[in-house]
């Protein structure tokens, strides 16, 4: 059924991908004004006016991409070991995002100096989190189904 736990889990886990293209992953405080690191790009904001200065097309595209198969995989309630599949799928693409966005991170220049970390740094690990949950849900899940073909 749709309104199983992983359901709950799978949704989390892409509201929290979803999240990470709007929260800023790192913010630097310079003389010249804030940086700020996301997903999407590096903004610049000067007298209160954010301006692009870099753009992550692929980056931002990926995260996406990774955000939509995790809240699609909450359909496959039918099929326990697809769903078991896609969610461990979505687990190795969380990783690629994250070695990415570092990546992404140390060869910018003079944004790891003196930078704070924001609030979109904890959300690839928060979705791995709710990943595992929705795996140890299916497999919980899984166990109510054997159980109950023993019994007919």
């Amino acid at each position: 059924m749709i309104q199983r736990v992983q359901s709950i889990w799978l949704f989390l886990a892409s509201a929290a991908l979803f999240l990470l293209l709007i929260l800023p992953i790192l913010t630097v405080q310079g003389n010249t004004g804030d940086l700020s690191f996301q997903i999407s790009g590096i903004y610049q904001k000067v007298n209160n006016i954010s301006q692009k200065t870099a753009s992550f097309t692929a980056l931002f595209g990926g995260t996406i991409l990774t955000a939509l198969i995790c809240l699609a995989n909450i359909f496959n309630f039918k099929n326990r070991t697809l769903q078991k599949r896609i969610v461990l799928l979505t687990l190795i693409l969380i990783l690629v995002l994250i070695g990415w966005t570092a990546s992404y991170a140390l060869n910018t220049p003079n944004l790891l100096q003196s930078s704070t970390i924001g609030t979109g740094a904890f959300l690839p690990l928060l979705s791995i989190i709710f990943c595992l949950l929705a795996i140890r849900g299916i497999n919980q899940d899984d166990k109510l189904i054997r159980s109950a073909d023993r019994l007919r």
